[in-house]
């Protein structure tokens, strides 16, 4: 399935991008507006940042995996 076809079941989720360029981040997708995603990313101690990036800057987009307790 296209990455562009998860974003409407995504957003509030975690997610990983993988730019075009090679390089990749994490954060909370928050909306999804004019060919841009809107993600929250984690900065510093109690700092976070709404960054946006364009459809054409990304390679491919991945919801994070649910965590399994061992214990």
């Amino acid at each position: 399935m296209p990455w562009q076809m998860k974003l409407e079941f995504l957003i509030n989720k975690p997610i990983g991008v993988s730019f075009a360029n090679g390089q990749g981040t994490s954060g909370i997708l928050c909306s999804v507006e004019n060919g841009q995603i809107y993600l929250l990313e984690y900065l510093y101690h109690t700092q976070f940042a709404l960054k946006h990036y364009a459809f054409d800057e990304i390679q491919d987009i991945h919801p994070f995996p649910k965590c399994y307790n061992r214990f």
